[in-house]
């Protein structure tokens, strides 16, 4: 497991840019750039696993973008943390367009991670998806959106790595495998809830996380993730949103 001097040498020490090695920087401008994107896009995987809420991306998952997903979940460059959560907070305004709070007040939104297994967790030291879902969270507050990050699900049996798994065969090794934790459905009430990923691929755990939130008793509005392979969207849907992956200000009762 990662020693807490590999997390501050993550912070002080110079680094090449996790997108496209440019020395001297961890995240160099146009790589930000290329994380904020031009807008959150729905993506549907092929199949749709059953239960698969509408999901939207920030980024397609090629070049740059996964190279920086990589090395944050892979290799432990926590501070890519903040840039990729405001990439998933784009996905996560989109998915809960229809359900974000507008008033003071407002119930707040739940932004749920689909959890990895502990073992994953103590081989990379630190949980890409909740790390995330949290700098998201911060980013969706500063725009005026009470979100939360509640620790709600966990997983209920052991999964295999599904790194070489096809659809069918992902499915299956995670159907069942989640449940909430003692409590969780007291906090899955409290508002809409935005199931959250670093990535999808099958949509698999996603439409799993999806019925284990279900079954206690949240209200899934959609999901969202950093990225999705480019062939996940969908036939005739519009393009994205030109927003320059910028967050529009939520409404938050006051009047400057």
């Amino acid at each position: 497991m990662r020693g807490w001097w590999q997390e501050i040498a993550d912070l002080v020490l110079p680094a090449d840019c996790a997108g496209c090695g440019r020395p001297g920087v961890p995240l160099c401008d146009r790589c930000h750039a290329v994380l904020r994107g031009s807008g959150a896009r729905r993506v549907l995987p092929s199949p749709v696993p059953p239960g698969l809420p509408v999901v939207h991306a920030a980024v397609d998952y090629v070049d740059e973008a996964r190279a920086v997903l990589l090395a944050h979940k892979e290799r432990g460059a926590l501070r890519l943390a903040g840039p990729l959560g405001e990439a998933l907070a784009d996905a996560v305004r989109a998915a809960a367009s229809g359900a974000l709070p507008g008033v003071g007040g407002s119930p707040p939104l739940l932004l749920v991670p689909v959890p990895s297994a502990r073992r994953a967790v103590g081989a990379r030291g630190h949980d890409p998806a909740r790390r995330i879902a949290f700098a998201a969270a911060g980013v969706l507050r500063r725009a005026g959106c009470p979100a939360r990050v509640p620790a709600v699900l966990r997983q209920r049996r052991r999964v295999t790595d599904q790194s070489g798994l096809d659809a069918r065969q992902r499915r299956e090794n995670v159907t069942g495998a989640l449940e909430a934790v003692p409590g969780g459905g007291r906090l899955l009430v409290a508002g809409p809830v935005v199931l959250v990923d670093d990535l999808m691929t099958t949509g698999a755990s996603l439409a799993e996380a999806a019925r284990a939130v279900a079954e206690a008793g949240g209200r899934v509005v959609g999901g969202a993730v950093v990225a999705a392979p480019p062939d996940s969207a969908p036939s005739g849907l519009p393009a994205p949103s030109t927003t320059s992956g910028r967050l529009r200000p939520f409404a938050s009762g006051k009047r400057n």
